[in-house]
């Protein structure tokens, strides 16, 4: 398995937000989590990424476990292995679109103009790539992130909300582009999402509640 998360809880000032949430991805595998609102699904795609700390339960990674690693190396396998769409964007604003999107690759030391020609097209972005990110609006910023997170082609995908501030037809667009790479180059893909259209393609649907997942 990909991706194996097993018995893990996260508290804030010993307030329970989530607890003995088990689940595992394959490579290949499309899973969507759903769930009310403060539940904690973004704060369970933040432990999936290392991007946060959690005080119960293990997160494995292609037999890496997680918990063992210091921030620096838990930033150097993000940066091997993870792409991240994140709901703020977290898009860099001195740097034009198609900076923001190769810098996946500039972090590992690669070069690969073609391909994030080949992602902005894909996302629908062509011909944008010397915009700087505000003159862009929401949607194209989200388009943005989500070409960076793929770039590079990750094994493991994490979404959050990654449709939620684009149109019917931009929305669709993007999940085709998100599940090719995950059904053409074997990516695990987690998707946290409000959306019923985006969770309907997922190959399993996982409601998360406080005292677990189903």
């Amino acid at each position: 398995m990909t991706l194996v998360v097993r018995d893990l809880a996260k508290h804030y000032a010993q307030v329970p937000v989530f607890e003995q949430v088990s689940l595992s991805v394959a490579p290949g595998e499309f899973v969507a989590i759903v769930g009310e609102s403060g539940v904690g699904k973004s704060t369970l795609l933040n432990c999936m990424a290392g991007l946060d700390h959690w005080d119960a339960g293990r997160i494995e990674h292609d037999g890496t476990d997680l918990g063992t690693l210091d921030g620096t190396a838990r930033a150097l396998w993000r940066r091997a292995h993870v792409g991240f769409v994140f709901q703020a964007f977290h898009v860099l604003p001195h740097l034009d679109v198609e900076q923001n999107v190769a810098l996946p690759l500039m972090l590992q030391g690669r070069r690969d103009d073609a391909r994030v020609a080949r992602m902005l097209e894909a996302v629908g972005l062509q011909g944008m790539g010397t915009r700087l990110p505000q003159q862009l609006s929401g949607g194209q910023l989200q388009r943005v992130a989500i070409a960076r997170a793929l770039v590079h082609r990750p094994p493991l995908l994490l979404a959050d909300e990654p449709t939620g501030n684009l149109d019917p037809s931009t929305a669709t667009r993007v999940m085709d582009v998100l599940l090719a790479q995950t059904r053409e180059h074997g990516a695990a893909l987690v998707l946290v999402t409000h959306s019923e259209a985006a969770a309907a393609r997922a190959d399993r649907v996982l409601h998360l509640r406080a005292n677990g997942i189903r």
